[in-house]
């Protein structure tokens, strides 16, 4: 107790104790104040605007977008861009987009201050195609990731020097895939790579789209772009890598071979914990595919599985399956983002899933919005997944509000947009989505390309500030990245658990962020680690320290990056 003759202590407690309050007061604000997205797209210096090879927007091939893939391409800890570009086309394009002929995909180089570079000349991985897609992966074991991209004719295949140049090696490997497909140029929209075989080496599988016409017309809506419906459908390509490292096609082979499907993604990943890889191909206008794969053999299950249609029995305009566990209950949920409101597939843990679209409020907040690029995320690191979603109508040029939907915890969603930054205030058409952390300060960033008018594309930077932890981690195989690939991580922080896959190609024309993000909420810890290596082995740690990015190699132990 102060006594009260002593006015100078009294007035020292008092201080003291107001400026503690004061503290006090602002840590308690900064935790409660809401994760803010800014738009720093031009103060990135990012200035790519994605051109659909004229100016008139009335064919399919216009409306799909462009991709993004986000990748380390000179390992200096920083996350690059790739971003994918149309380009004129003769006999495709208007005579007068003649002026895109120049156009490019672009790279962006990271500079580490908030800001990039653009390099794609001088690292050689610009092109003139027109490109729909890219997957990163260190192919080799060099140490540095190389990119495969995939376009509206022949693919490429740019291996990484490590001098911050690409060379075009695709040919010796055999991946530029056919020159056409039932018919009609091939059009590839993503790749997939895992070891599907378990000898050690990178298989790749190819997603193709559809058997474009350019010449045809809806008889019955002249006016409008032809659905998907209305055309013949392309096959989708599983290549092995063979001992010399070049690739043989092997579809028929593993009973993959379906020449009609209208695929739009591929996310790998094992859906009944049953130890093997499997495929779930998003398809248009199609019912979807489910490839159990059952000790090396696949079998396509999607209709006794629960996931081929949306919950009124059809197979819609189905563009990529996001996987996550929404509800905490270890299992892998499945998030299919569609032209109509969009498909939420809850794992029941016996092979099955129940279409909870309604149920989980999904599917009322994406009711009639396009949604092409969606990706399950923890913006705001509580320890729950929630959703981006980009948007836009696809047979006319119809603009609608991009969507950010929050977990209550429990697998239930509601649109909050509009209060965490004015980008969710403002109509765009979007296409491609990746979410990353491009200034690594444990806070997911987004990033979103549009074939709006504007056609920019748009970096919404989280500002972060609520005072919640995470984890970031990067799995290496000791053999490369085969055994690192949809490998399964459990992570227990307090009471919480949380399954995670070690999957970054997820979402429409897109590749994330390749480091596992966990949001920890006040927990500054995680007690154990366990991570189930795809090809079997595991390894369990212990009181990991949180807020950090740490890299696992197998077999090796965590290493600080």
């Amino acid at each position: 107790m102060i006594p009260k003759t002593d006015s100078v202590a009294c007035k020292l407690y008092c201080s003291f104790s107001l400026l503690l309050l004061i503290v006090l007061s602002a840590n308690l604000s900064a935790q409660n104040k809401p994760v803010m997205f800014t738009d720093v797209t031009s103060k990135a210096g990012i200035n790519f605007k994605y051109t659909i090879g004229d100016f008139s927007y009335k064919n399919i091939l216009e409306s799909s977008g462009s991709g993004i893939t986000v990748f380390d391409y000179n390992n200096d800890g920083l996350m690059d861009l790739y971003l994918m570009n149309g380009a004129y086309l003769e006999g495709i394009s208007d005579p007068e987009g003649k002026v895109f002929k120049n156009a490019h995909n672009e790279l962006y180089k990271n500079n580490g201050n908030g800001t990039f570079t653009e390099v794609s000349e001088k690292a050689g991985v610009g092109g003139h195609q027109w490109s729909e897609a890219a997957g990163a992966i260190d192919l080799d074991n060099d140490g540095f990731q190389d990119l495969y991209v995939l376009n509206y004719g022949p693919n490429i295949f740019y291996h990484n020097n490590g001098d911050g140049t690409f060379r075009d090696i695709t040919s010796s490997l055999g991946l530029a895939g056919p020159e056409k497909l039932n018919g009609f140029t091939k059009w590839s929209i993503g790749v997939s790579f895992w070891d599907y075989n378990k000898d050690g080496r990178l298989d790749a599988m190819v997603g193709n789209f559809m058997a474009f016409d350019p010449a045809y017309n809806s008889p019955g809506t002249p006016d409008l772009m032809p659905s998907p419906a209305e055309y013949n459908g392309q096959p989708s390509i599983l290549y092995e890598q063979q001992p010399n490292g070049k690739f043989v096609d092997v579809t028929q082979k593993n009973n993959l071979y379906f020449p009609n499907s209208k695929c739009m993604g591929l996310t790998v990943f094992d859906y009944d914990d049953d130890g093997d890889l499997d495929i779930l191909q998003a398809n248009d206008h199609q019912l979807n595919f489910l490839f159990r794969n059952d000790n090396g053999v696949y079998k396509e299950v999607a209709v006794a599985a629960g996931v081929a249609a949306n919950d009124q029995g059809i197979g819609t305009g189905s563009m990529h399956a996001s996987i996550g566990d929404i509800d905490g209950d270890g299992l892998t949920d499945i998030l299919v983002s569609d032209l109509d409101h969009g498909a939420l597939y809850r794992n029941l843990g016996n092979g099955t899933f129940e279409d909870i679209t309604k149920a989980s409020g999904l599917a009322s907040e994406m009711e009639g919005k396009g949604c092409w690029g969606a990706q399950f995320l923890d913006y705001d690191n509580d320890g729950d997944l929630d959703i981006v979603t980009a948007n836009g109508t696809a047979e006319e040029l119809i603009l609608q509000y991009p969507l950010l939907l929050e977990n209550d915890g429990e697998g239930h969603f509601k649109n909050v947009g509009k209060e965490h930054g004015s980008y969710f205030s403002t109509k765009r058409s979007g296409r491609g989505l990746a979410v990353w952390d491009f200034n690594n300060d444990g806070f997911l960033d987004i990033i979103i390309t549009h074939v709006d008018k504007q056609a920019t594309a748009a970096l919404l930077k989280n500002e972060g500030g609520n005072g919640n932890h995470w984890l970031g981690l990067t799995l290496k195989g000791i053999n490369g990245p085969a055994a690192a690939i949809g490998a399964k991580v459990t992570v227990t922080s307090g009471s919480k658990k949380q399954v995670l896959i070690n999957q970054w190609a997820t979402s429409y024309l897109s590749n994330n962020d390749p480091r596992m993000h966990i949001g920890l909420g006040k927990q500054k810890n995680v007690d154990q680690l366990e991570v189930k290596w795809s090809d079997g082995k595991k390894e369990i740690f212990k009181n990991i320290d949180s807020d950090k990015y740490l890299v696992i190699m197998q077999g090796k132990g965590i290493m600080t990056k």
